[in-house]
C-alpha cells in the first residue's frame, strides 16, 4: 500500500506574466484574404511568426460574426502558419463566441484600440443637483487639499545581457538594457526602451498603446522592432541603418527608423 503524501506541494505551478503574443484586428471578414496576409507575414519572418500565438479581435467589425465564419478563419489562419489562442475581449456576443468556439478571452488588447478609437470623444457630463439652501449657522468648511500623488516608478535597468529565450518586462515604465540584446531574446516595455549595446532580438516599446514611446540602440540588428503595436521586421528596415546607432518611434501611426547622430 502506498504511503499517504504529506505534503501539499503542486504537480504544477501556475503564474500569470507578461508574453509577447501577436493581435490580429480583423478589419474585413474576408477569410482567404485574411489568411493570405498571415501567409505572407510568415513567409517573410518565419523566424517570428511561425506557429506564433495570436490573439483574433474582431472589435473592428460591425458585428461580431457567427461561430460558422470564426471558425473558418480560425482553421484558415491555422493553416497559413499561425497559432490562434484566444479572442480580444469584446461584447457579450464575442464571450459567447469564445465558449462556441472552446477559446479563451484575453482583455489587454481591446483596451488600447478603444482608446485610440474613442479617446476624442468624451461623454458629456450629467448635471449637477441643485444644492440645497444652506443654514446660516452652519459653518463653511474648509477645503481640504487632494492627496499628493506618488512620485512615478523609476525606469527598470537591466544589467546583465538578455540572452536568446529571455524576457524583460518593465510595466508602466521605461527600460533601460545596458548591454545587448541576443537573437532569439525580447525586451517590453509599456515606456521607451534604451539599449545600449547590440540588440539583435526583439523590442517592444509602448507595449500597452503609448505611441509617443521611442527605442534607441548603440547596434541596430533587430528581428522586430514595435512601438505602440505597430512593427517592422529586419527585411523592412533599410540595409544602410544595420549595425548603426538607431532610434524609432511612431509618427502618423507608421513607424519610423532613423542614424542616431
Amino acid at each position: 500500500m502506498a504511503a499517504a503524501r504529506t505534503d501539499y506541494e503542486p504537480a504544477g505551478e501556475l503564474k500569470i506574466g507578461q508574453v509577447g503574443i501577436a493581435n490580429l484586428r480583423v478589419r474585413t471578414l474576408d477569410v482567404d484574404r485574411l489568411a493570405a496576409e498571415m501567409r505572407e507575414r510568415v513567409a517573410r519572418a518565419p523566424k517570428l511568426f511561425a506557429r506564433a500565438a495570436v490573439v483574433v479581435d474582431f472589435g473592428g467589425l460591425a458585428a461580431t460574426p457567427d461561430r460558422g465564419a470564426a471558425q473558418a478563419l480560425i482553421d484558415a489562419l491555422r493553416a497559413a502558419g499561425v497559432l490562434p489562442v484566444a479572442l480580444a475581449y469584446g461584447t457579450s456576443d464575442n464571450d459567447a463566441l469564445a465558449q462556441q468556439l472552446g477559446l479563451p478571452l484575453l482583455a489587454k488588447f481591446r483596451a488600447q484600440y478603444e482608446r485610440a478609437d474613442t479617446g476624442a470623444a468624451a461623454a458629456a457630463p450629467a448635471p449637477a443637483p441643485a444644492p440645497a439652501p444652506a443654514k446660516a449657522s452652519a459653518p463653511k468648511p474648509a477645503a481640504v487639499p487632494p492627496p499628493a500623488r506618488p512620485a512615478g516608478e523609476p525606469g527598470l535597468v537591466q544589467t546583465a545581457p538578455v540572452r536568446s529565450g529571455q524576457q524583460v518586462y518593465a510595466e508602466n515604465r521605461d527600460l533601460t538594457v545596458l548591454t545587448a540584446v541576443g537573437a532569439g531574446a525580447e525586451v517590453i516595455a509599456d515606456g521607451s526602451i534604451h539599449i545600449y549595446g547590440a540588440l539583435r532580438g526583439r523590442a517592444l516599446a509602448g507595449a500597452q498603446g503609448h505611441e509617443k514611446a521611442r527605442i534607441f540602440c548603440r547596434e541596430f540588428h533587430a528581428e522586430l522592432v514595435a512601438v505602440a503595436g505597430h512593427y517592422k521586421v529586419l527585411d523592412d528596415i533599410p540595409k544602410e541603418l544595420r549595425g548603426k546607432p538607431v532610434q524609432i518611434w511612431l509618427e502618423q501611426q507608421e513607424l519610423k527608423l532613423a542614424a542616431l547622430d
